[in-house]
């Protein structure tokens, strides 16, 4: 009796992950056609094209330079800047005006994407161009890069479009959530990793050195960046030397609390006792 409950287990648990994986696939594939609905196609993208109940009218297709695609019985068909959904709306009409199918049932996905690319350059881990496989965003497209280099990307990045507008983007609330800084991209756009301004500590700290400069940096953490005070350093004794607008250098006496500005200098002193 042992046995065979644990063959009606075995049974039942099969019937379960079977159901699960069929729910998984369609899940899948609502997610790819979603994706497909927001794309626009272009020249170079490879078409998987099923028309059901025609195998000899189904297959893939490349779209040509011009845009068009060539198809059995309709000829040449345009669909850059067109949907899947569009195109497949498009072959149903063709097919039923030509009288060629009554009623026809088409299925048009993206096999290969490659008329869409956006460029992402500067302080990231891959620079280089991406091809767009859906309607995407900076995240998105930063994602597939690698994301920025943490010691050397700025906290500001930059957005040029293909028809020369630019837009900023603040890297450090895209990372916090903020839908607003996370631009749709389209083709030929261009996502620039700007380097972060510098700053230089040396005297008594830990490690001497230059220091990516982060938003609103204090004193003390410049300090804490640099590994810390040696026995005989002083946050009491900090001078800052900083260039005016007319690139003459002045020097500061600097507290903790003082917030640090591009290629300033930090001079840690030695403590009086």
């Amino acid at each position: 009796m042992l046995i065979d409950g644990f063959a009606s287990e075995g049974r039942d648990f099969r019937w379960t992950w079977s159901v699960a994986l069929l729910l998984i696939c369609s899940m899948l594939s609502s997610l790819v056609r979603a994706a497909d609905a927001d794309y626009r196609l272009g020249a170079g993208d490879l078409l998987r094209v099923n028309v059901f109940g025609s195998p000899e009218l189904s297959g893939e297709v490349r779209i040509s330079e011009s845009g068009n695609i060539t198809y059995p019985l309709i000829g040449q068909v345009q669909v850059a800047g067109k949907s899947p959904a569009q195109v497949e709306a498009q072959l149903v009409s063709q097919f039923t005006e030509g009288g060629y199918l009554r009623n026809p049932q088409v299925s048009v996905l993206v096999v290969e994407y490659r008329s869409q690319k956006v460029s992402v350059m500067g302080h990231v881990t891959k620079p280089g161009q991406y091809s767009l496989t859906t309607a995407s965003r900076v995240l998105d497209v930063l994602a597939e890069a690698g994301g920025p280099i943490n010691e050397e990307a700025a906290d500001a990045a930059t957005l040029m479009r293909k028809d020369g507008s630019k837009a900023t983007i603040d890297l450090t609330a895209l990372f916090s959530g903020d839908p607003a800084q996370n631009h749709v991209v389209t083709g030929g756009d261009t996502v620039y990793v700007p380097r972060a301004p510098q700053f230089y500590i040396y005297g008594e700290v830990q490690k001497p050195g230059m220091y990516k400069l982060e938003r609103n940096m204090t004193v003390s953490r410049a300090i804490s960046a640099g590994g810390g005070l040696t026995r005989r350093g002083s946050e009491g004794r900090v001078v800052i030397k900083r260039k005016d607008k007319n690139g003459k250098e002045q020097h500061y006496s600097a507290r903790g609390s003082d917030v640090l500005s591009a290629d300033d200098v930090v001079m840690v002193k030695e403590g009086l006792f």
